[in-house]
């Protein structure tokens, strides 16, 4: 094997999980209030949006037979409403389409709250799964607070033989009163 191949072959196989990319697990973004509070009418677009007709959602008279006594909020909505954002307010998908038209309109947006950046050469990502932990469900005038934060990065070896990094991204949601509503964790891949 030629000396060009080897070093082909060490860069290949090199740690991507270096000491800079182990210390951002646990870094928290800033605490955000969203803008607007949970209404009935952001509550009966996002319903009607995921197509979910339960009457839980909108029927007064049938959430208040239900143990929960009066009309309840899909928890996962909290997690739709942080990405609003005030009409006065610049749009940060489009200022990063502005800034670099190549934009993916993910990695390249930087929203409030947002992460720094994991100080990797990966830049391919690749959506590697989602889930919640619902803790209560939000109310209608509930103010919605949330806090990014790195809960894990793992690495892995894909097939290629090349190291590829597991970022796992946690979002945490409360309420006005601090009342912890649901933690959401969002999975990628960087390649």
């Amino acid at each position: 094997m030629t000396q060009e191949a080897q070093q082909n072959a060490q860069a290949e196989t090199a740690s991507v999980l270096t000491p800079e990319v182990k210390a951002m697990i646990g870094v928290a973004g800033e605490l955000i209030e969203s803008w607007g509070t949970v209404d009935v009418e952001y509550l009966r677009r996002f319903t009607q949006a995921v197509m979910d007709p339960d009457p839980r959602y909108w029927d007064e008279d049938f959430a208040k037979s239900t143990h929960y006594g009066a009309i309840i909020v899909p928890p996962i909505m909290v997690s739709y409403m942080t990405q609003r954002i005030r009409p006065d307010a610049e749009d940060a998908i489009t200022k990063a389409f502005e800034e670099n038209p190549m934009s993916d309109g993910i990695g390249s947006v930087r929203r409030p709250g947002e992460l720094p950046e994991i100080p990797t050469h990966l830049v391919r990502t690749l959506n590697a799964g989602n889930e919640i932990e619902i803790y209560q469900y939000p109310n209608i005038g509930d103010v919605i607070f949330f806090q990014n934060r790195y809960h894990d990065i793992r690495e892995r070896v894909g097939r290629d033989g090349k190291a590829f990094l597991i970022i796992t991204r946690e979002i945490t949601y409360t309420n006005q009163d601090k009342a912890l509503l649901c933690i959401t964790r969002q999975s990628s891949i960087r390649r």
